[in-house]
């Protein structure tokens, strides 16, 4: 009698679930990451392990590469790495030609680029706007043009803040100047439009927990021709996050090191998820979950009658997180808490902002039906909170 071992008995035949089959499994959880994980995700990560040299797992990778391709919208290999993002933000500049890198910081994530690119020992310049804003672009111009720069790093969706910054014209300044761009979409890619290819973007990542709706623990990342090109004669590239080393292998449908298997089970598993779906229409389902929680916010300050908004200026506002602002005399910190004791998880503010905003993570699997429960709390908790 032969056994499927690719899935356990309750792990269904049919991936595309927008939701567990239970109403009341899937939507307390609305963090900007780590995201809400179907059950079905889960259950995939139980499969029997398998050699990581041999056939089966080479079959697996082939067609890992095939779903990521489509989600980075690359024809090149997508880097598959057992770590968190920012083992890959450290590989993009470990690997980056050498000189002095152009940091563009508009929150926390974008500055802790900055802090690793200093910290692996490359001269950093910031150019920094107030939280929630995105640099302008002939900001960014002005600084490549007063001095010459290897790179550019740019957090496509900052997650603390929820700015979301064109990469592609970042892109196309960088490169009018004689530097690569280096894009962090940890909460981008799989949420917002990203064209790795199209938009000559040089190495963009992300993370696996994010809009990918998966579990932490993986990383991925796409490298231009001409990031390869200079990554191969670069001296000091380290070992680990090498993206030279990442191509090799990938070549030959495997990873450098041991991979985490029972991760990449369930990486199989929801990239079918996605596939089926289709990716523009996954970016779509994001966009309206970002529409739908700019008109609560605005009813809820025209019920309120208090001045709740989005920090993040209109035009410029990421479809996968936002960060809402709270009156004077209100504390984000026990808006988290009113929202949680009602069941929901919610996303405190991030570093300076812990006090004035509050964040919901509107990603991954999430549609607007399941964020109307998010919504439902957070009205009760502000009632309870603002009353009087």
């Amino acid at each position: 009698m032969s056994v499927d071992v690719t899935r356990t008995p309750e792990t269904p035949a049919h991936p595309r679930d927008a939701a567990s089959a239970s109403p009341d499994a899937f939507g307390t959880f609305f963090l900007p990451g780590p995201t809400e994980v179907r059950r079905e995700v889960l259950l995939a990560m139980t499969r029997p392990m398998i050699p990581h040299r041999g056939r089966e797992f080479e079959e697996l990778f082939a067609r890992l590469q095939e779903g990521l391709k489509a989600v980075f919208k690359t024809s090149r290999a997508v880097f598959v790495s057992s770590s968190s993002a920012t083992g890959l933000m450290e590989g993009s500049l470990r690997c980056a030609p050498p000189g002095a890198v152009l940091a563009l910081v508009n929150g926390a994530f974008s500055s802790r680029y900055a802090h690793v690119a200093a910290a692996c020992g490359r001269e950093t310049v910031v150019a920094e706007v107030p939280l929630g804003q995105v640099v302008p672009l002939d900001e960014v111009e002005r600084r490549l043009a007063a001095k010459r720069f290897a790179a550019v790093t740019v957090a496509h969706s900052e997650t603390s803040t929820g700015a979301l910054t064109d990469v592609r014209a970042v892109a196309e300044l960088a490169h009018r100047y004689g530097a690569l761009c280096l894009v962090d979409s940890v909460t981008g890619v799989a949420g917002a439009p990203l064209h790795a290819d199209a938009w000559g973007l040089d190495y963009v990542f992300t993370g696996s927990q994010k809009a990918l709706a998966l579990p932490p623990g993986l990383a991925f990342a796409v490298a231009s021709d001409e990031y390869m090109r200079q990554a191969a004669e670069a001296s000091g590239r380290g070992l680990y996050f090498d993206a030279v080393e990442f191509a090799q292998y990938a070549a030959k449908n495997q990873t450098p090191n041991t991979p985490a298997l029972p991760l990449l089970f369930a990486l199989d598993y929801q990239l079918a998820a996605v596939a089926a779906e289709g990716v523009e229409a996954r970016w779509a389902r994001h966009a309206a979950m970002a529409a739908a929680t700019e008109r609560w916010t605005a009813a809820l300050a025209a019920r309120l009658g208090r001045d709740f908004g989005v920090l993040a200026p209109e035009g410029a506002r990421s479809p996968t997180v936002s960060a809402i602002t709270v009156p004077a005399g209100v504390s984000a910190e026990r808006v988290v808490a009113a929202v949680a004791a009602r069941g929901i998880t919610i996303g405190g503010g991030y570093g300076k902002l812990r006090e004035r905003t509050f964040r919901i993570g509107h990603m991954g699997d999430h549609t607007p039906a399941t964020l109307e429960r998010c919504f439902a709390a957070c009205d009760a908790a502000l009632d309870g909170l603002t009353a009087g």
